[in-house]
């Protein structure tokens, strides 16, 4: 005896889903990741961001470049302006966002160097600002006409700092010197005067002038 046939319409098969497709590798000759911003805090290019190559510089801070800014603001405006261990050229620029006249800035390693100029070509900063490879102490020990102001945020931890305010206090090579350094560090304090340091958090400012 036959079995019963099954009444209705068969049941429709499940079509099998397509296998994932592997995630596209990214071609060789694509761009590397852009590259880390600081931002112009006032004058001019407020607001306008500049390019830091990541890992290469440790730039300053927003909060402690503003606070810079507005203890040395009375003797910004058509400064003769000297950016030492310039990296982005954050300092410098700002000085001329905020209406100094010039700025000299000095940057030795090559791959900052040319971050430094594409920045100062983005604010089209070039008919007041002058670049040069070089290092910061030998630089200003061939130093023969004095600034303004002269700006430094050398590197942690390699004496940098130390020379320079060295350098400034045998010869001053501008009427204010503001440098940046690690909290830990005391740079010394000409005999007779005083200096203006400041602190925030793991950083401080100490700022030499020659009528202190």
């Amino acid at each position: 005896m036959k079995p019963p046939k099954p009444r209705g319409k068969p049941a429709a098969k499940l079509a099998a889903k397509p296998a994932a497709k592997p995630a596209a590798k990214p071609p060789r000759d694509a761009p590397e990741p852009r590259a880390s911003e600081l931002r112009i805090v006032a004058g001019e290019w407020r607001g306008r961001r500049i390019a830091v190559p990541d890992g290469a510089v440790r730039p300053t801070a927003d909060k402690v470049r503003e606070a810079w800014m507005s203890i040395i603001q009375a003797y910004i405006v058509d400064a003769r302006v000297l950016d030492l261990c310039a990296g982005s050229g954050a300092l410098g620029l700002e000085t001329l966002s905020r209406g100094a006249a010039h700025a000299d800035f000095v940057e030795n390693d090559p791959k900052v160097f040319q971050t430094l100029q594409q920045n100062i070509a983005t604010l089209k900063a070039g008919a007041r600002a002058t670049v040069h490879r070089a290092s910061a102490v030998p630089f200003v020990e061939a130093a023969t006409e004095p600034w303004d102001l002269a700006l430094a945020d050398p590197p942690y931890g390699k004496g940098i700092a130390l020379a320079l305010a060295e350098r400034w206090l045998r010869t001053p090579f501008a009427t204010i010197f503001g440098v940046e350094h690690e909290a830990t560090l005391t740079l010394p304090v000409p005999e007779g005067r005083t200096v203006d340091r400041r602190q925030y958090g793991i950083t401080a400012l100490t700022i030499y002038r020659t009528d202190r």
